[in-house]
């Protein structure tokens, strides 16, 4: 399984890269140890291919996903939202036992979590 970014991820990141104007800019979603449920999701520009991430491309936009990451990614769907919490990127993981109110932070095994769900 694949991720998969919604028409309004793809739309958000066009522009961004069109404000960068730098044709090798691309979206890198990691996730990382920490959070209030154990891991956290990340995103942040790079220029960078390393040999070993997988890339997935929609439209004119490329996202780098990193091997240790996909394996908590895998089947999950990019979207952006323009909400009350404001405007963010969010990630609908189907490998998470749980997640965190803040949308940023989730369990994969489902032990831990946070106060706030």
């Amino acid at each position: 399984m694949s991720v998969t970014l919604t028409k309004n991820a793809v739309k958000k990141l066009s522009g961004l890269f069109a404000e960068e104007n730098n044709p090798n800019l691309k979206l890198r979603i990691f996730v990382s140890g920490g959070g209030c449920s154990g891991f956290q999701y990340g995103f942040t520009f790079d220029e960078n291919q390393e040999e070993s991430d997988t890339v997935i491309e929609e439209e004119d936009v490329k996202v780098l996903i990193d091997t240790m990451s996909l394996g908590h990614l895998s089947g999950s769907e990019v979207d952006y939202v323009e909400d009350l919490n404001g405007a963010q990127f969010v990630i609908q993981n189907p490998n998470a036992a749980s997640t965190c109110g803040c949308g940023q932070s989730f369990t994969p095994n489902g032990k831990g979590g946070c106060s706030n769900t």
